[in-house]
């Protein structure tokens, strides 16, 4: 009995071998093979027992991070950052002018040293502004900004 793995075995069978959560070629009665593929279904939607997709509407009233970094560009704020299980800095801060943001970073540059930093809002804990903050979402139908006066109830 040998240790030689032997290629030949493989490509026997029409050059597929099983391996585990990999797609399996199917026959087809034309007589050639095909891989059955899970279907594409767009991101936020939910796939139903019947193999249809329902698109899920995302929440009217959500307000992200990164959104109101993103209408924040531009301006110096202050990041304040922890990094879990770091013995050499636990907590750091960086002050920067906020250039982007996505859903998982900020890209902020320090115009004192021309340094530009990508951060990970994974470790975020807050942001302070010198100034005013954009800001703006949409509730009910309309949207709030930070200019929109506040209705008692």
């Amino acid at each position: 009995m040998s240790n030689v793995y032997d290629y030949r075995s493989m490509y026997a069978h029409g050059g597929h071998q099983g391996y585990p959560g990999m797609p399996m070629p199917m026959q087809t009665p034309f007589g050639g093979n095909f891989v059955a593929m899970p279907p594409a279904v767009p991101s936020g939607a939910v796939v139903t027992p019947q193999g249809g997709t329902v698109q899920m509407m995302p929440s009217t009233e959500e307000s992200y991070v990164e959104n109101i970094l993103r209408l924040n560009r531009g301006k110096m704020a202050t990041f304040y950052m922890t990094y879990e299980n770091n013995k050499e800095w636990n907590a750091k801060i960086f002050r920067g002018i906020i250039e982007a943001a996505g859903r998982d970073h900020i890209i902020i540059s320090d115009p004192s040293t021309g340094m530009r930093y990508l951060l990970l809002t994974l470790n975020l804990d807050y942001v302070t502004f010198d100034g005013p903050i954009a800001y703006e979402y949409a509730f009910q139908g309309q949207t709030i900004t930070n200019q929109t006066p506040a209705t008692s109830r």
